[in-house]
């Protein structure tokens, strides 16, 4: 069963009533774990372009969909190594700005992984 997101605001996430000051990734078992944002920022100077070492970190085999809060305004994006990484893995990507991610996190069922910026 996926965790519940309670809500979201700018630098924050609250997962199952824990409060995150952090990007986070929710694994497709439901442990909360911190993004490792620096595997990207190595590549692109910057965490706010999603790299292949990172998506490769954050994908669980099996994972049907990944959802992507890619910020309160929309600023992250993912590189096209991590979006062909992904297709061919079957999953598909559902990318929206967080606080819609979050929504659409909680009715979406299946095998999900998570991945949520919580600034810009």
């Amino acid at each position: 069963m996926n965790p519940t997101i309670n809500n979201t605001t700018f630098s924050s996430i609250e997962v199952d009533g824990t409060v995150y000051n952090h990007d986070i990734i929710i694994r497709s078992n439901g442990q909360v774990e911190k993004r490792k944002k620096k595997l990207s920022k190595a590549v692109y100077g910057t965490s706010h372009t999603v790299s292949l070492e990172e998506i490769e970190h954050t994908y669980d085999t099996g994972a049907q969909k990944i959802i992507i809060g890619n910020g309160q305004y929309g600023a992250l994006k993912l590189s096209d190594k991590a979006c062909e990484f992904l297709h061919n893995r079957n999953c598909e990507i559902l990318i929206k700005e967080t606080p819609e991610a979050i929504k659409l996190w909680n009715k979406e069922e299946g095998i999900l992984i998570g991945l949520f910026h919580l600034t810009c």
